[in-house]
C-alpha cells in the first residue's frame, strides 16, 4: 500500500499546497518562487524517489524567509503524515556523497526526537537566487515536522552549488532507506519502548 500525504498551509504569509508518494518515481512538480529552491526539492524527489508536488506563493516581497521556512515546514509534515504510525520503517539512515570536489553527510533518524546539527560551508549571501542562511531555516522546518533527528555537514568544497545540492540529494537517499520497510518487523515500531 502506497504511503501518500497532502498537506494545505495557509498564513497571512505563505499559501503552500503539497503531496507526497513516498513509494513514487521520482516525478516532481515544484514552484516556490524561489528557483534555486525548487532545483534542490526537484533532485530531492528524483534521488529519493519520492513523488513531490509543492506550489508554494508567499511574500518574497518582504524576502524569502518565509517561503522557505515553510516550504521546510511542510515537506516535514508530507512525512510525519505520510508514514503513519511508523511500523515496520527502517528508522534511521545515512549518506555520504562527493559531487565533484564537495563532500557531504547526512544522518536523519525518525524516532520521534526532533534536532537538527547542520553545516554547510556556504561562504556567500546567494546560491542562486536563494538566500543561503535561510538553508539552515528550512531544515529546521523540516526536521521539527518530520519529528527528525538530523545532521547534515559538509566536509569539505570549493563551489557553494555543490554544497548546498550534496546536501539535498545526501537527505533523499538517507530518508530513501529510513522510510523503507523490512518485511520482517512488519508489525514492530522501530523502537524497545514501544512509542515513537
Amino acid at each position: 500500500m502506497k504511503r501518500t500525504a497532502a498537506i494545505e498551509r495557509i498564513t497571512r504569509e505563505t499559501q503552500i499546497r503539497a503531496r507526497l508518494a513516498i513509494e513514487g518515481k521520482g516525478r516532481y512538480s515544484i514552484s516556490t518562487g524561489v528557483r534555486f529552491l525548487d532545483h534542490m526539492l526537484e533532485l530531492f524527489a528524483r534521488h529519493g524517489g519520492f513523488d513531490l508536488e509543492i506550489a508554494a506563493a508567499g511574500d518574497l516581497d518582504v524576502d524569502q524567509h518565509h517561503t522557505v521556512e515553510d516550504v521546510g515546514i511542510v515537506l516535514g509534515e508530507l512525512f510525519h503524515k505520510a508514514l503513519g504510525d511508523r511500523k515496520g520503517i527502517n528508522r534511521a539512515g545515512y549518506f555520504v556523497l562527493p559531487m565533484d570536489e564537495t563532500l557531504a553527510v547526512v544522518a536523519v533518524d525518525l524516532g520521534g526526537r526532533p534536532y537538527l546539527v547542520y553545516e554547510d560551508k556556504v561562504r556567500t549571501r546567494l546560491v542562486g537566487d536563494l538566500q543561503s542562511e535561510l538553508l539552515e531555516d528550512f531544515f529546521h522546518g523540516f526536521s521539527t515536522k518530520a519529528q527528525a533527528n538530523l545532521h547534515a555537514r559538509v566536509l569539505y568544497g570549493r563551489s557553494n552549488h555543490h554544497k548546498v545540492e550534496a546536501i539535498f540529494k545526501c537527505l533523499a537517499r538517507a530518508m530513501k532507506f529510513a522510510c523503507s520497510k523490512d518485511a520482517r518487523l512488519k508489525d514492530q515500531l522501530p523502537s524497545t519502548k514501544g512509542l515513537l
